[in-house]
């Protein structure tokens, strides 16, 4: 299978611009943990050790970051190309 050409295992082939439609009120949890994980970032407020702090996770929760300031948490994801989305 070619990658560049489309060339699908069944011999058919497909454009790399075709998307593929679905229903996302049909998506499993371990696919709806996934969407989004590489391209979205949550930025929430948090008290660490005492203080104020905005922590930044993947979308699949993970932790990533803590900053001290909320436009910093923003920017650091900007940065890395992700769309921060916020959580209160």
């Amino acid at each position: 299978m070619n990658i560049n050409s489309g060339d699908q295992p069944d011999g058919t082939t497909t454009s790399l611009q075709e998307a593929v439609p679905f229903d996302v009120r049909h998506l499993s949890e371990q696919q709806l943990a996934a969407l989004g994980v590489s391209r979205i970032a949550y930025v929430k407020p948090v008290m660490v050790n005492g203080m104020q702090g905005f922590a930044i996770h993947a979308a699949d929760g993970t932790p990533m970051a803590v900053a001290g300031d909320r436009d910093v948490a923003v920017a650091a994801v900007a940065q890395h190309e992700m769309l921060a989305v916020s959580v209160h």
